[in-house]
C-alpha cells in the first residue's frame, strides 16, 4: 500500500473544492488548525483519527474517503503491513480495511489497541452503526454510558451516532470494526 499522506492530500483537497470550502472554513468547521488543513493538503503532517474524523464531519463524507485505495483487483492486507492512523488521545490505531464502495455505506476498519487510555469517539453522522468483533485481547466497547466487556470472538453493535469508547484491557487487542451509514 502506497504511504498515507499523499491519498490524503489528494483526497482531502478533491473533498474540500467539491464542497466549495475555503481552507479556512473547512478549518473552522472541523475545529483544526488553517495551518493543520494546509500542511495535510500539502501531504505534510502526520493527521491524528481525531483530526480525520473532524475533517470528514465537516465535509459530510465517510473517513474512508481520506484513506482509501482503489483495488480492481483482489485485495490482501497483511496485518502486519497494514499501514494505519494513530490517535493521538489513545495507544489506538484504525487501518482501513475495505471502503464502502459507491451507492453503499460500509467500510471495515482493523483496530488495534493497547492498555491506556480509552479512545473516546465523539459521535458520526446521524444513522451511523458500528459493528465490532473482538480477535484477540479484552476490550470495553460501545456506548460511552454502556460500555461491555469483550473476549475474542465477541460480537456488538452499537449506534456510532452517539458517544462511543474502545479501551483496550490487554496487550495486543485487535478487532475488525464495520461502520455502516443508513
Amino acid at each position: 500500500m502506497p504511504a498515507l499522506g499523499p491519498r490524503i492530500a489528494h483526497a482531502l483537497r478533491r473533498e474540500r473544492e467539491a464542497a466549495g470550502v475555503s481552507v479556512s472554513e473547512l478549518a473552522r468547521r472541523a475545529g483544526v488548525s488553517k495551518a493543520t488543513v494546509s500542511q495535510l493538503e500539502g501531504g505534510a503532517g502526520n493527521p491524528s483519527v481525531e483530526t480525520l474524523w473532524a475533517l470528514a464531519d465537516a465535509l459530510g463524507v465517510a473517513f474512508a474517503v481520506f484513506v482509501d485505495e482503489e483495488a480492481s483487483a483482489p485485495t490482501l492486507v497483511r496485518a502486519a503491513a497494514a499501514s494505519g492512523v494513530p490517535s493521538s488521545a489513545a495507544p489506538y490505531l484504525v487501518s482501513l480495511l475495505s471502503a464502502s464502495p459507491p451507492h453503499t455505506r460500509r467500510d471495515i476498519y482493523l483496530l488495534r489497541a493497547e492498555p491506556g487510555e480509552p479512545r473516546a469517539s465523539e459521535p458520526h453522522q446521524r444513522g451511523t452503526t458500528e459493528h465490532v468483533v473482538l480477535i484477540s485481547g479484552r476490550a470495553r466497547v460501545g456506548p460511552t454510558a454502556d460500555a461491555v466487556v469483550l473476549e475474542p470472538g465477541d460480537y456488538l453493535a452499537y449506534a456510532g451516532d452517539a458517544a462511543h469508547v474502545f479501551e483496550a484491557l490487554e496487550p495486543r487487542t485487535s478487532a475488525v470494526m464495520v461502520s455502516e451509514l443508513r
